[in-house]
């Protein structure tokens, strides 16, 4: 029997992708002029239509309908074929003001410091499958779907690609659990009317494949499945109706690891569901980096209201050369993982979202918690 694994990823211009962005897009512009802003913010899209709602305390002015066209038209939805548009769609607003009492738990919480702005528990992974330490089946997912909006949105090369498409990617593993070779490959992506998808797949190998993935991991035994339904013009929001927080497995490890529940977009840095994942997925970045583990998952967990961590739990699979517990010691003598410190370390009251809410939230070295900057600190705490 083979060993497989399969991640998949979602473009730009998938439903729920044009929602994360949305959302994220107008969290950015609250925290550009009022960095304290406090945001949750929903976007639901569907046939020539975007709701927008939420809760939000700010003093920040700004014109929601302009943010989210400017967002569907950047993306690409800029005709009325595709039955959702910048310039025609309808947008709704209805946003309110944020719980007085989630609030006072934020704003006071604990001995007068910053708490959480819910409960929950938060992962963070990181493994040498890639450069990136990233889980190789979904950072293969992303690159063919980052590649393939640049062709679109940049070059002449596939005339006929319209937004929305997804891929998957699965990888054949070795008995000690390295990855040994690519065994599927999954694009689908939407298309002008009458186009022929023996060209697609023709195209998207030729054009699309080399530049991702490595030679040496596919062989004639590599199956490629390209639009397997047999057409893929209706995509979009008006194919599918798109909402915030959907995709939150692409979001974060493809699968591998383990998944809190909460999603990102639309959510300032104040609710630890996202500010935390980022404090997770740096810990365990830094701990494989500093050659303390060849793979690692660490949880997180707050309650609402109360600063410090109720709890810090590290699972190196075994690959850890100290014991988990030792680690976990380790981490909380080293990181500051209250939600103010967080912030503080990472800087995270910015308007940095929006490029967050497509091709994943982790791996991408643009972003703060992506740094090895504690690889000695977590040695030294050893």
């Amino acid at each position: 029997m083979k060993h497989l694994f399969t991640s998949e990823s979602v473009s730009e211009g998938h439903p729920d992708k044009i929602s994360d962005q949305i959302s994220d897009a107008i969290l950015d512009a609250m925290l550009e002029q009022d960095a304290d802003s406090r945001v949750a913010v929903e976007t639901l899209v569907t046939t020539g239509l975007a709701v927008i709602s939420g809760e939000v305390t700010t003093d920040a002015y700004v014109d929601v309908q302009e943010i989210a066209r400017k967002v569907i038209h950047d993306i690409g939805y800029t005709k009325n074929s595709y039955r959702f548009d910048s310039e025609s769609c309808g947008v709704l607003t209805t946003i309110h003001q944020q719980s007085a009492d989630i609030a006072q738990g934020v704003d006071e919480g604990e001995s007068k410091k910053m708490g959480a702005g819910d409960q929950g528990m938060m992962f963070g992974y990181a493994c040498r499958e890639t450069d990136t330490l990233m889980p190789m089946t979904l950072q293969y997912s992303h690159d063919l779907l980052r590649e393939l909006a640049h062709i679109r949105k940049n070059t002449t090369l596939m005339p006929y690609l319209a937004p929305d498409s997804k891929s998957q990617v699965t990888v054949e593993y070795d008995d000690n659990g390295k990855p040994k070779r690519v065994d599927t490959i999954v694009i689908s992506t939407q298309h002008d009317e009458g186009v022929d998808q023996s060209k697609i797949k023709d195209d998207l190998k030729k054009h699309l494949i080399p530049e991702i993935i490595p030679e040496e991991l596919m062989d004639p035994k590599t199956i490629f499945h390209v639009n397997p339904t047999g057409k893929f013009v209706i995509g979009g929001p008006h194919g599918d109706t798109g909402l915030t927080g959907r995709k939150i497995i692409v979001d974060t490890y493809g699968g591998r690891g383990g998944h809190g529940g909460g999603a990102f977009s639309g959510k300032d840095p104040s609710k630890v569901d996202r500010s935390a994942a980022y404090a997770a997925r740096h810990i365990a970045k830094n701990i494989v980096a500093a050659d303390l583990a060849d793979e690692c998952l660490i949880q997180l967990a707050y309650a609402i209201g109360i600063a410090e961590p109720v709890s810090i739990n590290v699972n190196t699979y075994g690959t850890g050369k100290v014991k988990d517990m030792e680690l976990a010691d380790a981490i909380q003598r080293t990181f500051d993982c209250t939600p103010a410190g967080i912030i503080d370390r990472f800087k995270l009251k910015r308007p940095i979202y929006q490029k967050t809410a497509a091709y994943g939230h982790f791996g991408r070295e643009e972003f703060p918690w992506e740094k090895l900057d504690f690889t000695d600190k977590i040695q030294n705490a050893l």
